[in-house]
């Protein structure tokens, strides 16, 4: 498309011929006629030249109107432009096969799994159903076997139907039933007394804490050794003190870095600052440099 607008755009001398002939009688009034035959078929030559290049703009500006009447931007089909959307097309066709042949692969392996599911969801539906049956104690009876998950059968005892009794009397009298009720209790009191020993003896897990403080004084004139014995005097039930050391803070000012351990539930860094900055005659500030579970 940009070759055609140029060529249309192009600006041809079509009047050279004209000029051309004007300059020759300029100089055959002036010297005298000079090679006729030639000039005529020179003049000949560039008249068709002209014509022939006439003819290109024409064309050209012809089919610049049409693309444009077109309005769509696009450059008349050719051959090869038909050519490569017919290779295009045949590449797309193959494509969509080829993606229906996977889709069909894939449904088939999706149908081969889902089939599977049905068949394993069946065994384990016959598992629990035999699961579930509460087992009866009655007289023995033909067994029959149930299948498996894994392909194996189990033997079940079907429980055969109870003969009824005429005499209804018989049913209601329990001779040894009060004895055996007792003797259950006393055992389970004792297993629930053995299972709470048990869990009394197992040792329960403590969650620890490792913190290390930052203890700032008022200026350099503050007692540091004064400040550690203070804070030291923080006593408590799952506190423990560690190593410590004075820190250059700037201007002849140290800090005292102190480590503890302690039990998370029992102790918190909201206490420790708490019972610290109570020693308000040493104490500017406490500050938390490091937290770890232990």
């Amino acid at each position: 498309m940009s070759t055609v607008d140029f060529l249309a755009q192009e600006k041809i001398w079509f009047d050279k011929p004209r000029y051309d002939e004007a300059e020759r009688r300029f100089y055959e009034r002036m010297n005298g006629p000079s090679q006729p035959t030639q000039d005529v078929g020179a003049n000949t030559i560039l008249q068709d030249i002209a014509r022939a290049r006439e003819n290109i703009q024409k064309s050209l500006a012809g089919l610049k109107t049409t693309l444009c009447k077109r309005g769509t931007g696009q450059p008349p089909i050719s051959q090869h432009s038909q050519l490569s959307t017919s290779s295009s097309s045949a590449a797309d066709q193959g494509e969509i096969v080829s993606r229906i042949k996977s889709l069909e692969l894939e449904n088939q392996s999706l149908h081969k799994v889902v089939d599977n599911l049905r068949a394993a969801l069946s065994k384990l539906e016959c598992r629990v159903a035999v699961l579930e049956k509460s087992p009866v104690a009655v007289t023995s009876a033909p067994a029959h076997s149930v299948p498996y998950t894994n392909g194996t059968t189990v033997q079940q005892k079907t429980s055969a139907p109870v003969e009824e009794e005429d005499d209804d009397d018989d049913d209601d009298i329990d001779l040894f039933g009060s004895d055996e009720d007792e003797e259950a209790d006393k055992l389970k009191e004792q297993r629930l007394k053995e299972y709470a020993e048990k869990k009394a003896k197992k040792p329960t897990i403590i969650a620890k804490s490792s913190i290390l403080l930052d203890v700032k004084p008022w200026d350099d004139e503050t007692d540091m050794a004064k400040l550690e014995e203070c804070v030291r005097s923080v006593q408590t039930d799952g506190l423990l003190w560690g190593t410590s050391k004075l820190v250059p803070v700037g201007y002849g000012i140290k800090k005292l870095q102190i480590a503890c351990v302690v039990e998370d539930d029992k102790v918190g860094t909201d206490l420790l600052e708490e019972e610290i900055t109570k020693f308000e005659d040493y104490v500017q500030s406490v500050d938390v440099a490091a937290f770890n579970k232990i």
